[in-house]
């Protein structure tokens, strides 16, 4: 059998993988307990799931058998009346990492470069490699927000062809000010607000995509909507930018069943805005809770999620063993190897219940060496 391996792009095959969350079966099988008992905060899911009319609406649609909607009208629609945009403004894809490498397939060629606002969503520099692209790193301040001037300047220095701005940032919580977003638009690159989280921030610029020609907005039902596992994401953009995206976009990628589960989830918003203010109200909890509690000092947060520096001993050690901590209790969070947040972890916003048992865990914790 003749070797292949060679025939590689040299740049895919050294390519570091990203890592993903592990699957919870998995993780239920290596931890030796039942799924309901594991209590699973380490990827900034809702914990209250789908709505009921989401649910209803996947049981109920008959055509299963048949191609979805290329042009995912009816889910368009839907987000007109929920955003108060133009429908052709909207595109849909399997969430909003499609659309992120949907937009890096349109504008990058070998070469060009990106800005990274780091610590941030790995994905845009993950994505930007597959497409033989430069990373220009342009790390946050130490309160975690953006350094304006830097970009500035890094935009006037690499001319980036984008910059790619989570607000909130993940995962740090961070919520960017409105008049940084405007001020990065006066830049020449395409400025993509990545607002995975805006539910639970309750600021947003998409309405600032008709009046600003660089400027998409993507959003996700996963968080807010407790659709993370079918995913369903969307993007606002400019009417002469969005063009080009359908002639690239995989035909039928957005699935029946998240399309139904969407639109249902659209139809039945107070419920899951009553889910919203509970994780908020939650958030506020937690966050004081961990204040109160030694040798860790939270962030403040706009997500469904409080990133936490370890203070004790060796940091970067101390925030691998109080997540091992966790988990021997079949409690799951986050924990970063890279070196801006070695010492930290990533708890996401549970029930009450769970954010319980995490409260009870952390303040059980002590330090390897003590």
């Amino acid at each position: 059998m003749p070797e292949i391996t060679h025939l590689l792009r040299p740049d895919i095959a050294a390519l570091e993988p990203y890592h993903p969350i592990v699957p919870l079966e998995m993780l239920a099988a290596r931890l030796g307990r039942p799924i309901e008992q594991i209590v699973k905060l380490d990827a900034n899911e809702n914990p209250y799931g789908p709505s009921p009319r989401a649910l209803a609406a996947l049981r109920a649609y008959p055509h299963y058998a048949i191609y979805p909607d290329p042009e995912h009208n009816l889910l368009r629609e839907a987000l007109c009346a929920y955003l108060d945009v133009p429908k052709a403004q909207i595109i849909c894809g399997a969430g909003s990492d499609e659309l992120i490498d949907l937009l890096m397939r349109a504008f990058l060629t070998p070469g060009d470069a990106i800005i990274n606002c780091g610590p941030t969503f790995g994905m845009y520099p993950f994505d930007a490699q597959l497409f033989a692209a430069r990373v220009v790193s342009v790390p946050r301040s130490i309160d975690w927000g953006l350094d304006i001037d830097a970009i500035a300047e890094a935009a006037e220095r690499e001319r980036p062809k984008m910059v790619f701005i989570a607000n909130p940032n993940n995962p740090t919580g961070t919520l960017s000010p409105r008049d940084q977003i405007e001020r990065l638009l006066e830049l020449p690159m395409l400025v993509v607000v990545d607002e995975a989280y805006a539910e639970f921030a309750g600021e947003s610029v998409v309405d600032l995509v008709g009046q600003r020609s660089n400027l998409v907005v993507l959003r996700t039902f996963s968080k807010w909507a407790g659709l993370a596992g079918l995913r369903v994401g969307y993007g606002v953009v400019p009417e002469g930018l969005v063009t080009h995206l359908w002639k690239i976009k995989q035909p039928y990628n957005l699935n029946c069943a998240a399309e139904q589960a969407a639109i249902a989830s659209l139809a039945d918003l107070p419920y899951l805005l009553v889910n919203v203010d509970r994780l908020i109200a939650e958030r506020a909890r937690l966050f004081a809770a961990l204040v109160a509690l030694p040798l860790i000092a939270p962030f403040p947060s706009r997500a469904n999620f409080i990133l936490c520096r370890i203070t004790a001993g060796d940091g970067q050690q101390s925030a691998f063993a109080i997540k091992q901590h966790l988990e021997a209790q079949g409690i799951l969070i986050r924990h970063y190897t890279t070196p801006a947040l070695a010492d930290c972890i990533r708890i996401s916003i549970g029930t009450p219940a769970q954010n319980d048992a995490v409260i009870g865990a952390v303040a059980q914790f002590v330090p390897p060496g003590t």
